[in-house]
């Protein structure tokens, strides 16, 4: 899609004010319905798009992002613009600086539409924990887009941008993504900075695009991946193209099937037969397909929700009223203590439930007499789970499951049982403790109650070898 749209501009066929004119037309025919904005850019887009389309008429060559309209999740900065992380802490609150993956986008010629809905500071799996509005999917209103990137994944899905960032804390990219029908890519943890990125929980979060096709994918990951003087985590690497590395040709190829993925009863029969008719394509085209273990899955969604409330917890200290954030008036007058009375107040006031909840629950593992107990046994663990991820690597190329246990959810129908929720990062949360790379791409759909939904098939691959990844989803894709 977006090279279909370059080559058009590339040969005047539309320009990049017309082609954003009507992303905009779209958007205010969708969105009422929709609801995936929180805030939209239209003279700052269309400025953007008309110095795009003078670079055409004079001749000079534009890249493939250039003048391609697209959508960012309202938890990365753009200098200027609101950025409010779905949070009433931060209403009002615009952007001082751009995030590294901005001043990339920037350099590309990038068109920016606005800013997506997301979960409270990301932390959620359906976007109904956002504090402004609730995100509906595409293609059922009832139900939710999935989560915390479920407004990226809802304006790509609804054909409202060409394609959207979003990011990925433990499937917050693919879990959406799996939800709306689109291809979602979370990279190695280091290859996209997130400088920029409101953290929620620093050792999971990374950027991604949420695009129609894997080569788009491809596309946006090339041109915001790379090292970042600001993000001590981010990695050197080699610039490459990765839209050049999709042959499509996965003959040979070794694809690892987890058998745990497969036990248990949490796993939708709809989803469970889109799976193991997709081994099945996969074996049609040449690929080997292998069974691998991984029994220390079963530990790594209480791992994850031990160590990620604790940075929650670390990460959410700065919103206190006077450092960030809305504050209260003022303290109590007759307290000694009233500094302390505003940061009590104004985090009470405007945070939300969910992050509320998951700051507590990471403050108690990080006190005395339960840090060992808690955070510190769930350490090990994760390093347990990396070393069973490289046991499967040194066997397969590529891991293949489900994205999420069940088609998207009813609005309401999880809000009120946490557990519940948290259960659809069951398959996702695995590549975020580890580190590695995964994608999720539309499998077929799976019909609940009279509707198609569209049901998501992750990819797991090496660190650092998103080559393979990207290629052996290409496969799927256009096979």
């Amino acid at each position: 899609m977006i090279r279909d749209l370059h080559e058009k501009l590339v040969n005047q066929e539309i320009t990049s004010e017309q082609l954003t004119s009507d992303y905009f037309d779209a958007i205010e025919k969708k969105e009422p319905k929709i609801e995936a904005f929180l805030s939209l850019n239209k003279e700052f887009a269309l400025d953007k798009a008309r110095a795009v389309d003078r670079k055409i008429q004079n001749g000079e060559e534009i890249g493939l992002l250039a003048g391609i309209p697209s959508a960012i999740k309202d938890n990365m900065c753009i200098n200027g613009l609101p950025v409010t992380a779905g949070s009433k802490v931060l209403e009002n609150y615009i952007a001082p600086y751009d995030a590294t993956v901005i001043k990339k986008l920037k350099k590309e010629d990038a068109v920016f539409l606005g800013k997506t809905n997301l979960d409270e500071f990301a932390m959620g799996s359906s976007t109904e924990n956002s504090a402004y509005q609730t995100t509906k999917n595409a293609h059922d209103t009832s139900r939710v887009p999935g989560g915390s990137s479920g407004g990226s994944a809802a304006a790509v899905a609804a054909d409202m941008c060409a394609y959207a960032l979003g990011s990925d804390t433990g499937g917050s990219i693919r879990q959406p993504a799996s939800f709306c029908g689109t291809v979602g890519l979370k990279p190695t943890y280091g290859l996209v900075s997130r400088y920029g990125l409101i953290a929620m929980a620093s050792s999971f979060d990374q950027i991604g695009p949420i695009t129609r096709t894997v080569e788009d994918a491809a596309i946006v990951f090339s041109r915001i991946a790379g090292k970042d003087r600001h993000d001590s985590t981010s990695v050197p690497l080699v610039d490459k193209n990765y839209e050049d590395f999709l042959s499509g040709n996965v003959k040979n190829l070794k694809i690892g099937v987890p058998k745990e993925y497969f036990e248990g009863n949490g796993l939708d029969a709809g989803v469970r037969k889109i799976v193991e008719n997709s081994i099945e394509k996969y074996e049609k085209l040449g690929a080997k397909i292998i069974d691998v273990s991984l029994p220390s899955g079963e530990y790594a969604l209480a791992t994850y929700y031990i160590i990620q409330p604790c940075e929650v917890s670390s990460n959410m200290a700065r919103y206190d009223g006077i450092r960030f954030g809305q504050s209260i008036e003022k303290g109590n007058s007759e307290d000694n203590f009233v500094l302390k009375d505003i940061y009590f107040k104004s985090r009470a006031k405007y945070l939300g439930k969910e992050v509320k909840r998951r700051i507590m629950l990471g403050t108690y593992a990080l006190s005395a007499g339960y840090y060992d107990q808690y955070y510190k046994k769930a350490q090990k663990v994760r390093a347990l789970i990396k070393n069973k991820f490289e046991e499967a690597f040194q066997k397969v190329d590529v891991i293949l499951g489900p994205t999420a246990p069940t088609p998207a959810f009813k609005i309401g129908e999880k809000t009120e049982n946490p557990l519940e929720m948290y259960l659809a990062d069951i398959y996702t949360a695995p590549a975020n403790i580890a580190g590695i790379p995964a994608i999720s791409i539309p499998a077929g759909n799976a019909k609940i109650e009279g509707k198609e939904l569209p049901v998501g098939l992750q990819l797991m691959g090496k660190w650092f070898d998103e080559e393979t990844l990207l290629n052996c989803a290409h496969a799927f894709e256009i096979s």
